[in-house]
């Protein structure tokens, strides 16, 4: 069975497919080639097209357009999950963060207000607020970008920047207001900021 809140301002195109027990709230579009599966909550005013989404998860008032998501997962509010990410399962991405061409493992993650895009997260990463990867355009001139890879347990303190290419290895940490350029090897603190410096009568 599938419960729609209100039907009268509910958009549900036919080539969509949902699976048993899932909820859908007022003002959503669900259309083209998407596919929803068992015991997953869609709250109000959330747009999804040409996505695969698993079982049980919840999907708070977001934007999901041609991405794969696996199971259990809370989305959202106002997350914007742009095309080609492919998400694995038990991940936290939340308020205000958008994602573009990501590869995502297990158990992350992305609380609000970060960018990722074009990169490969593992397992159990955290990416705190205001974080962002910074990528470019590869030499070859096609489109593609440079990658941020992160590897498991791998902490991002708010407001970094990560620059493309680069990789974050396992148990590693980035302070937060870093700039990161050079690789970050296992169970090292990268730190790439400058002490606070205050110069008295400035005003």
């Amino acid at each position: 069975m599938i419960n729609i809140i209100d039907k009268n301002n509910t958009y549900i195109a036919d080539t969509v497919k949902i699976g048993d027990n899932c909820t859908i709230y007022p003002n959503t579009v669900i259309e083209g080639n998407t596919v929803i599966g068992d015991n997953t909550t869609i709250y109000m005013s959330s747009y999804i097209k040409d996505s695969i989404i698993g079982k049980n998860n919840i999907i708070y008032t977001s934007y999901i357009v041609n991405s794969k998501i696996g199971d259990n997962n809370q989305i959202g509010p106002y997350a914007n999950i742009r095309e080609n990410n492919d998400i694995g399962n038990n991940n936290r991405l939340g308020s205000f963060v958008e994602l573009k061409a990501n590869v995502i493992g297990n158990g992350n993650k992305i609380p609000h207000l970060s960018f990722v895009g074009d990169a490969e997260l593992k397992n159990d990463i955290h990416i705190g607020c205001g974080a962002i990867t910074v990528n470019k355009k590869v030499d070859s001139g096609v489109g593609e970008r440079e990658k941020v890879k992160i590897e498991d347990n791998a902490f991002i303190g708010c407001n970094a920047n990560l620059l493309a290419p680069l990789t974050l290895s396992k148990n590693s940490v980035v302070a937060a207001g870093s700039t990161i350029t050079d690789d970050v090897p296992d169970n090292a603190l990268a730190v790439a900021r400058t002490r606070q410096t205050i110069k008295e009568n400035y005003h």
